[in-house]
């Protein structure tokens, strides 16, 4: 039987789950851009669904999935797009996200692995972060 999540809280910088297995996972805020950023209340503003499986934020347009916990991993070291971001922190994942075209709470989730991005994908992210290099060389 699967497990749904039977609580939720914020706290040090991350976000936790109580399940009603009494398993506890947590996820750093990093990998949820739009819960990083939102307000206090904002990140109150949740509905657990129905199924138990899915976490919804109405105002943020943000859901999260309980398999998102399930990684915990942080990230994982053979992560490409997350070994850029280590290297060289600051690089910030909102603009680099808008430059490549992509949702910043995507590129995210490929940085922290809640998300394993496509070959084609990790390809456009890093040209586009070399791209970025040659410009800035440029100046």
């Amino acid at each position: 039987m699967k497990e749904a999540i039977a609580k939720l809280w914020f706290a040090d910088g991350r976000i936790y789950i109580l399940t009603d297995k009494g398993n506890t996972y947590s996820r750093p805020l990093e990998a949820f851009p739009l819960l990083l950023d939102a307000t206090p209340e904002q990140r109150e503003g949740y509905v657990i669904g129905l199924d138990g499986e899915d976490i919804r934020w109405e105002e943020m347009d943000e859901d999260i999935h309980i398999s998102s916990f399930y990684n915990t991993e942080e990230p994982n070291p053979d992560n490409l797009i997350a070994d850029v971001f280590r290297q060289f922190p600051q690089l910030n994942v909102s603009e680099v996200a808008r430059y490549i075209g992509i949702n910043k709470s995507l590129l995210s989730r490929y940085i922290y692995g809640i998300k394993k991005p496509s070959q084609q994908r990790t390809d456009q992210i890093l040209d586009a972060i070399r791209q970025l290099g040659r410009e800035m060389s440029q100046i």
